[in-house]
């Protein structure tokens, strides 16, 4: 353990200047030898920070009703993990515009091995399906999306994530509530605390629940009395049905379709938050691509995630259910689409404009700051294209004479730096 007298020796030998190649090594050597030193130190500290927190934790938890068995057990020789928090606080400065989402979460691997894990799982498919109501290849595609059919479902110890989350994330008492159902799915003997893995952010097994939406919506799909979305594909796809079933699906319904938009439609209604049944949208001019009718849907949004340059889609509420299990549009575009192509059903037509240079999130950030400066209200500038900012940036788009549909690109960036 590194003690203050010798950091303070250490620092000290390397005031010196030192000549000479063998002079030069050693002071280099040092460097290196304090720089590992206090990172060393700073782990050790928080090592001991993170047993105290969790000795706390423990009596908190008895309290709360979980039974001191499943304490023991459970956290013992828990161990705090700084990669966790590393991963929580890095934010990618690039973010992947849709078509490359897409190219990965759609490729044609992926495609055919999910026809596969279809054809080997049928008969548990479509009980499932006629339980729930929900397509098989619904639950299939978000199998594939979630874990890549179970090839990928992380290998973090759940407890540890959480519990290192719950004392040093951005989400503290988040975490905390996610770890206190964690370990209620013990107290339940769903799954012992061995094989409870996932992502470093607590989502677990083969479809990615965290442990309150488990409690939520995690069903026994095999009749064993246990709800095991690490080892029983019944349960997995049982469970995912459930969710989307309590999420609002709609059976019998699409998630969305395709389509094609006349050339003067108001790209102001392009939000999720403007629906309006599918016979109005055919009245503005509203078409599917192969000139059939559209999707009877009471309710439905019309999006263009890609602008006025790219493809245009109807959705409703069984989208909007797909929302709920990943609040992303880019995800339940995903999910329907590599549904459709595992189906057999085909996917995106439409062209995306893929010459157009993605924006990091500081650009967005000058965009948003350059609205604002500009009159366009957009909000406090964070980086991140919300309703709001493609409103403001609509406004601009219909004042210098472009199609306004909301979608961010470099030259507009740099029509606003001009």
């Amino acid at each position: 353990m590194l003690t203050p007298s010798l950091l303070l020796a250490l620092l000290a030998g390397c005031q010196a200047t030192p000549t000479g190649e063998n002079s030069v090594a050693r002071a280099q050597e040092r460097d290196t030898t304090i720089t590992v030193a206090v990172v060393d130190t700073a782990e050790q500290s928080a090592k001991v920070d993170f047993e105290g927190w969790l000795s706390r934790f423990r009596r908190e938890a008895l309290a709360e009703g979980i039974s001191a068995s499943t304490l023991a057990r459970a956290l013992e020789g828990l161990r705090y993990r700084p990669r966790v928090i590393e991963l929580d606080r890095s934010q990618p400065e690039f973010v992947r515009p849709i078509w490359q989402y897409l190219d990965s979460a759609v490729s044609s691997t992926r495609v055919t091995n999910g026809r596969q894990r279809l054809a080997e799982h049928r008969a548990t498919a479509r009980e499932t399906e006629q339980r729930f109501g929900v397509p098989a290849e619904v639950i299939v595609a978000i199998w594939g999306i979630e874990s890549n059919y179970g090839g990928n479902f992380g290998d973090f110890s759940t407890l540890e994530a959480l519990a290192t989350l719950a004392f040093d994330g951005r989400r503290r008492d988040f975490a905390r509530a996610e770890l206190l159902a964690a370990l209620r799915i013990l107290d339940a003997g769903d799954i012992s605390s061995e094989r409870m893995l996932g992502s470093w952010a607590g989502a677990m097994g083969h479809t990615q629940f965290i442990p309150s939406s488990f409690e939520a919506y995690a069903v026994d799909g095999d009749g064993d009395g246990r709800r095991d979305i690490w080892g029983s594909i019944p349960d997995v796809m049982a469970s995912t049905a459930n969710y989307l079933d309590r999420a609002g699906w709609k059976p019998g319904q699409p998630w969305g379709t395709e389509v094609r938009l006349p050339d003067d439609f108001d790209y102001a209604r392009t939000e999720l938050t403007h629906r309006q049944s599918s016979r109005e949208w055919a009245e503005r001019g509203v078409r599917t691509l192969d000139g059939e009718s559209l999707p009877d849907f009471e309710m439905a949004s019309v999006l263009v995630p890609g602008g006025a340059e790219g493809p245009a889609f109807l959705v409703g509420p069984n989208f909007r259910a797909i929302l709920r299990y990943n609040n992303a549009t880019s995800y339940a575009l995903a999910v329907g689409t590599l549904a459709d192509e595992i189906a057999g059903r085909g996917g995106v037509v439409q062209g995306w404009p893929r010459e157009q240079r993605p924006l990091s999130r500081s650009q967005v950030r000058e965009m948003q700051r350059l609205l604002n400066q500009r009159g366009f209200e957009v909000g406090v500038p964070d980086g991140i294209m919300g309703p709001n900012t493609r409103r403001g940036l609509r406004e601009f788009q219909a004042a210098i004479g472009t199609t306004p549909d909301g979608f961010a690109t470099v030259s507009l960036l740099e029509r606003l730096q001009r």
